[in-house]
């Protein structure tokens, strides 16, 4: 029942995005399309589970004067994996997301999980809480570009969702669109938890 607890919070309870508002650079730029969102989504995936794995297993080796570096290190290897691979296997997908792939090495939702609960547990209560993150994280980037792609182009993962009737509201594919649906998704976000605690 705990494990269950370390991976759901991150749905919701702790949602990365809409809760502890981090990870803003990515979740702002990328999600003008659903086909960005899903490769920063993997991309964020693969680095948070891989690198809450090695700081699981490496925890108690490691110097408390030289942990962050330690973590930045192993952060920064598989945000090089995602990026190279990335940019041989999908390399439109690497050039439309441009530098927010390697900007993941100092992404606060990466750094702060490390810090915050792969260096103090076990490897499978790290590998499920970062699976929970990036679920959550997954989740949030989903709606945005869900909602940012309708409205600003009638289309969803490039499919015509809306017919030749819709006139694409161009400016929510522009950074002020992006900030527009972040605050109407957390203000929701909001308003459902206060309606349950209420």
């Amino acid at each position: 029942m705990k494990l269950w607890k370390e991976f759901i919070k991150g749905w919701w309870k702790e949602n990365p995005v809409f809760v502890m508002v981090l990870g803003m650079c990515p979740t702002l730029a990328v999600t003008n399309s659903v086909k960005n969102a899903i490769g920063m989504i993997g991309a964020v995936a693969f680095v948070l589970v891989g690198s809450s794995f090695i700081v699981s297993v490496i925890r108690k080796m490691v110097p408390n004067q030289v942990r962050i570096a330690t973590f930045i290190v192993v952060i920064a290897t598989f945000v090089t994996m995602a990026d190279r691979y990335l940019a041989a296997y999908y390399p439109d997908l690497s050039k439309a997301l441009g530098p927010y792939v390697p900007l993941i090495v100092v992404n606060c939702i990466i750094l702060g999980r490390q810090e915050a609960f792969a260096s103090k547990n076990g490897v499978v209560a790290s590998v499920l809480d970062a699976l929970g993150m990036s679920m959550g994280f997954g989740i949030a980037l989903m709606l945005m570009s869900s909602v940012r792609e309708i409205l600003g182009s009638g289309t969803w993962l490039g499919m015509r969702v809306l017919g030749s009737w819709y006139i694409p509201w161009q400016v929510m594919i522009l950074p002020a669109g992006a900030f527009f649906v972040l605050g109407f998704l957390i203000w929701g976000f909001n308003s459902i938890n206060k309606a349950f605690k209420g």
